[in-house]
């Protein structure tokens, strides 16, 4: 996943936004801190799951990373209310389906899968599995908007 994400981040600048979706245990976290190690940025790139949102400068002048997780958001007013800089950063949100509305024009959606990694129970995401369990996970990168348009990530719909 990191490989994965150090890839990735060879097509990413500033102003860009991903939108990472998958089960617990899927990668998120760790295909951002590929991101991350991509573009340059001062670690280490964790979870920010009790702070929601994590700014990691460049080292290289580059744009910084923004990492957010918006499991615990309920809207995208509460993501816009968090202030982010979303033009001057390349911003990943985790758990962010369905919080972009007037947040963006533009985004990757990045959706994980991992065969055994996540069942969702009647109190919220349960692990169905030993989450650091080494198996493959497959990932669907989906441009939306005019940012990714006739590339290659462009949205085949």
């Amino acid at each position: 996943m990191e490989d994965a994400g150090r890839a990735l981040a060879a097509d990413l600048r500033r102003g860009d936004l991903v939108v990472l979706t998958g089960p617990l245990g899927a990668g998120k976290t760790t295909l951002t801190r590929g991101i991350g190690a991509g573009l340059g940025v001062r670690g280490p790139v964790q979870s920010p799951t009790f702070v929601l949102a994590r700014t990691h400068p460049s080292l290289v002048d580059g744009p910084p990373l923004v990492h957010v997780d918006a499991y615990r958001l309920g809207s995208a007013m509460e993501l816009d209310d968090l202030d982010i800089d979303f033009a001057g950063s390349v911003v990943v949100v985790e758990w962010g389906a369905g919080m972009l509305d007037g947040v963006a024009d533009s985004w990757l959606e990045v959706e994980i899968a991992r065969p055994t990694g996540a069942a969702e129970g009647a109190d919220g995401p349960e692990a169905s599995g030993d989450l650091d369990d080494d198996e493959p996970r497959t990932l669907r990168v989906t441009g939306r908007g005019p940012r990714w348009a006739g590339g290659r990530y462009a949205d085949p719909t």
